[in-house]
């Protein structure tokens, strides 16, 4: 942040205890690069600057070479980069060169990476701009979409300002649905956009859509993906998600499962590969490559050959394949949510990707795993306090005692349905617990629905990543206080006009029909 500020260590105001160790933080990381020869991206703007600011024939000679600047989407810019292109420019009053900056202030949602709205502002004030040129006719989208976007940014403070218009004619209402869960939010989609599909098959295009790549699904954070993706997994309908992985293959998401599964199978190997050493506690590639040959000569799991392993190698992956028999211990009675949730706080993965810039979003995915997991035991008919893990100490599934359940209702106790702790499986005839269940259940939908290169799919992505995409139908979705606008704008001065701007840009994706939906 400091340095996207043009700000070195030695700079950087000191306003508490807080800010020091922040600045001490940032000489020991400076320091670093220096000794490793390396930058960072911000070293790089930092350094451009600098070197134009400190070095006046330099300055001078790329402000005679480039006598016209050309910016493209300034309002994604920060502020170190605009100090620098005022450099490259020169003053405005001093023959410096001509600057053109093409931008929507409307459409700047890259706050969280370091861009800053008001240089747009900055920029008409600092070089005395009287001639802004204001592209306001839309050739993409029905006015009645036009004017939710105008109606909704107008609430926004500081705007260069602008009204979109268009020649197409008003177009379809806006729809906008409530539902009683996020499950029926996207049940709703699928029979919608199955409806869509066939209005255009009958003949009347005007009503429905061409394609499945012409149906978009927006939402806020990658986690919301998961209802849909089920929704439209169980209807056997192509999807795609653009810019990103689907749910079941994120790699928070398998690291968590992975650890599940050693909890249903110590002798699981994939998944002990997996997770053995993540997070990081010390086991190296050799200490695996010597686990890999135990195992082999021994004829037996990774896990059951952990005692073959000498030295410091040895203790750490005991004391891994211990801390798996203490969680399966722990979670011996409980049921899904519970297992996962104990998983994450006990694994250490909710700690590991706490310290990460970026790792909200993971750690948003995480939780979902929870919700995904209490949905599919209450849809399977298990019930949701059905206990996850029915094995008794030798590894049996336990039978529910049916005259422990007579005998309590001959003595007048209040008798409930016993819940289901086993299914099934239609496949193999199997016997599953819960567990077991939601593991096949989240191989399966990790499976090949996917849709393929070239094939027709609906699309899924973040309103992020759809900036600069438009289709014919678009369905914004999660639209809840907290999901979308986020809770995290809740904190910030100005988050709220930030999440205003990203639905901005998610209404404008759409060119006939728009759909909002809450549950």
């Amino acid at each position: 942040g400091c340095k996207e500020d043009g700000l070195r260590p030695k700079d950087v105001v000191v306003r508490d205890p807080d800010d020091r160790k922040r600045v001490e933080l940032y000489e020991l990381y400076e320091a670093q690069c220096q000794r490793e020869g390396v930058v960072d991206f911000g070293e790089l703007m930092l350094r451009s600057y600098e070197l134009l600011r400190d070095n006046d024939p330099l300055r001078e000679h790329y402000r005679r070479r480039f006598q016209h600047i050309l910016v493209d989407e300034f309002q994604d810019t920060n502020k170190l980069q605009y100090a620098w292109l005022k450099q490259l420019a020169g003053p405005v009053d001093g023959g410096g060169g001509a600057i053109l900056a093409v931008g929507d202030d409307d459409q700047s949602i890259y706050a969280f990476r370091g861009a800053r709205v008001g240089n747009m502002a900055d920029f008409v004030r600092e070089y005395h701009v009287t001639n802004q040129i204001k592209l306001e006719q839309n050739y993409r989208s029905f006015s009645n979409i036009l004017d939710s976007a105008n109606h909704l940014i107008s609430h926004n403070k500081g705007r260069l300002g602008k009204n979109l218009h268009t020649t197409q004619g008003a177009g379809e209402p806006v729809r906008v649905y409530e539902s009683p869960t996020d499950f029926a939010e996207a049940q709703w989609m699928v029979e919608e956009m199955k409806q869509l599909l066939r209005d255009s098959k009958d003949g009347d295009g005007t009503k429905g859509v061409q394609a499945r790549s012409e149906i978009a699904v927006l939402y806020r954070s990658n986690a919301q993906s998961r209802v849909i993706e089920t929704a439209l997994f169980n209807a056997a309908m192509p999807y795609r998600v653009y810019g990103g992985l689907r749910f079941f293959e994120r790699a928070e998401i398998k690291h968590a499962l992975a650890y599940l599964r050693l909890l249903e199978n110590p002798r699981d190997d994939t998944s002990f590969m997996r997770v053995v050493n993540f997070p990081p506690r010390g086991i190296g590639a050799r200490s695996i490559e010597q686990l890999q040959d135990a195992s082999r000569a021994m004829g037996c799991s990774m896990s059951d050959a952990v005692t073959a392993v000498a030295g410091k190698a040895g203790a750490n992956l005991s004391a891994f394949v211990a801390k798996i028999d203490v969680l399966r211990e722990q979670t011996q009675g409980q049921n899904l949510r519970q297992i996962i949730e104990l998983l994450l706080d006990h694994s250490g993965l909710i700690t590991h990707y706490q310290a990460e810039r970026e790792g909200q979003d993971r750690i948003e995915n995480l939780q979902e795993l929870v919700n995904a997991a209490e949905s599919f035991v209450t849809q399977e008919g298990f019930g949701r306090d059905a206990v996850a893990l029915p094995i008794d100490e030798h590894g049996q599934p336990v039978v529910q005692d049916a005259n422990a359940a007579s005998a309590d209702a001959a003595d007048g106790a209040v008798t409930r349905q016993p819940t289901p702790l086993t299914m099934i499986n239609a496949d193999t005839g199997e016997t599953l617990s819960p567990l077991a269940a939601f593991l096949t259940h989240a191989a399966l939908e990790s499976g090949d629905n996917q849709a393929q290169a070239g094939q027709d799919a609906i699309q899924l992505m973040t309103v992020h990543a759809s900036k600069g995409l438009e289709f014919d139908c678009v369905f914004i979705t999660g639209m809840e206080e907290g999901l979308f606008p986020h809770e995290n704008s809740m904190n910030d001065f100005d988050g709220l006009e930030e999440e205003r701007r990203l639905m901005y840009v998610a209404i404008t994706r759409a060119r006939k029909r728009l759909y909002l939906s809450h549950s």
